[in-house]
């Protein structure tokens, strides 16, 4: 029989927890209420009075101005943040946190039954940010492909550009404190205890190996209150993003190469590849710390050989950023793009994905710009047949239609929505349910490809000089400008077509 333990919250309520050990961190022991809505969250160490200052912040104020407001709810999905600070008879303190939702924990585990016994466990970053464990390890129902990758870069660089803008900064932000769920491609930041205020609340950790910024590898043999030492702050926290989206668009480090910087000494040089001489694995001009692929296993194949998947793969939005991030930005902080810029770039890439035409092709997405031929970069599948590009242009003042640096790729069923034909309609956490309705799609019909109109109420043929209405189609061919709205914002479609063959 289960025995009911009893904490109390700072203005004396009572919380019951199941007392039996449920899981076990570097900082925490975990238990769950009887309900199992909740966990409580004991920290071993004694906290000290900035540390419960620090909870008592995130617990209230922070955690009011993002949750308690207008919009609040949409977060609640994206952090699993603490609720209350907790006491028990022993003085140690801790935290109530909800449970992280069902699709968070795996359903089917690992391969051949589970070997690995993971079924029910949460579903940590970790698992699908290498070729090993997420293709020779997971089943293949936890997978997800390529597509449910990109929606959870989406959410996760949502997620941080939320608390970024609440001036506050996860400091350890990695696989190990993101769980992610690859079959819906859903996001979720925890371990939201350690949060960073600038110039108030310092860090607890510098961070996770893999995802600690070089200016703090680089810097760490000096005190703490030295002013040239650098702690994780906001720039550490882009540092990570952009690893973890690297690592789960490409499945590598993006700094991990085969360059050896202390031969004698494991250590430094370890320090050194990720601190002083971090360079990226894909820099375009200097090779030396390439990925050589004679040492690669054939499990860890096709994705570490940068040749055969480059990060060109990911599209002209998301390449300039893995640049910023890894080649400007690597050892000049404030030149890495910040959360907001990622979630604009992987919104816009959404638009350029195609669904690859081998029904045994394990990622069933690639990108294709019009830079080159369609071709899946996974299975090497070619797209056959005629395929529309919609270049889209959008209405600034005077009338006047300028390029947005937008693309919309066409594929069978493809929906159209409110932020295609007005760019003043932003898809992000503010937006209303009626702007999330879908307002045309695409279908191939008789040899041709065509735009149904659904709900743009203002949709005209500019080069044949007509309206086409609500319930008709429009026909997608090489030339074709189509207008979609005469709203500042308003958007124009130039149409191109690409021959596949």
């Amino acid at each position: 029989m289960n025995n009911i333990a009893i904490a109390r919250t700072m203005d004396g309520t009572e919380i019951e927890y199941v007392d039996n050990l449920i899981a076990s961190g570097g900082m925490k022991d975990v238990f769950f209420t009887p309900d199992r809505q909740h966990v409580v969250a004991f920290f071993r160490e004694d906290q000290n009075r900035q540390s419960l200052e620090r909870l008592e912040m995130i617990t209230g104020r922070y955690r009011e101005n993002i949750f308690e407001k207008e919009g609040g709810k949409f977060w609640e999905n994206f952090f699993r943040w603490p609720i209350q600070i907790v006491v028990r008879q022993d003085n140690k303190v801790g935290i109530l946190v909800p449970v992280y939702q069902d699709h968070f924990f795996f359903s089917h585990g690992s391969v051949n039954g589970d070997f690995l016994n993971i079924k029910g466990k949460e579903k940590e970053g970790k698992w699908f940010a290498s070729p090993t464990n997420r293709n020779k390890y997971l089943a293949i129902e936890e997978r997800g492909d390529w597509s449910s990758y990109i929606k959870i870069s989406i959410a996760l660089s949502r997620t941080v550009r939320r608390l970024h803008a609440a001036g506050l900064a996860h400091s350890d932000l990695s696989y190990k404190n993101v769980l992610i769920d690859p079959v819906k491609g859903n996001a979720c930041i925890i371990d939201i205890d350690g949060l960073v205020v600038p110039g108030k609340y310092p860090p607890d950790v510098v961070g996770t190996p893999d995802f600690i910024a070089p200016e703090v590898i680089q810097t760490a043999h000096l005190e703490r209150d030295d002013p040239l030492r650098k702690l994780p702050s906001i720039y550490t926290d882009r540092h990570a993003l952009a690893v973890l989206i690297y690592m789960y668009l490409l499945l590598r480090h993006p700094l991990r190469g085969d360059k050896v910087h202390d031969i004698d000494d494991p250590q430094k040089d370890e320090e050194l590849s990720m601190g002083k001489n971090a360079l990226f694995v894909e820099h375009p001009h200097d090779h030396s710390n390439r990925i050589k692929k004679e040492y690669l296993k054939p499990s860890e194949l096709p994705w570490k050989d940068t040749q055969a998947l480059p990060y060109g793969i990911t599209g002209p939005y998301l390449s300039a950023l893995f640049e910023q991030a890894f080649i400007d930005g690597l050892h000049q902080p404030e030149k890495r793009p910040t959360a907001d810029e990622w979630e604009q770039a992987l919104i816009k890439t959404v638009d350029l994905i195609q669904p690859c035409k081998n029904p045994d092709c394990e990622q069933k997405w690639y990108l294709f710009d019009n830079t080159r031929k369609p071709v899946c970069p996974f299975c090497k599948t070619p797209y056959n047949g005629k395929l529309p590009i919609l270049n889209l242009y959008s209405c600034h003042l005077k009338g006047k239609f300028q390029p947005d640096n937008h693309r919309l790729m066409v594929y069978t069923e493809q929906s159209l929505f409110k932020w295609h034909i007005n760019r003043k309609v932003v898809p992000n956490e503010r937006l209303s349910l009626e702007d999330k309705k879908r307002v045309g799609y695409f279908i191939f019909h008789d040899g041709n490809w065509l735009l149904v109109n659904e709900n743009i109420p203002d949709l005209y043929d500019a080069v044949k000089k007509q309206a086409i209405p609500l319930g008709k189609t429009a026909l997608l061919e090489e030339g074709a400008q189509l207008l979609f709205s005469r709203e500042e914002g308003g958007r124009l479609a130039f149409v191109q077509m690409v021959d596949g063959q």
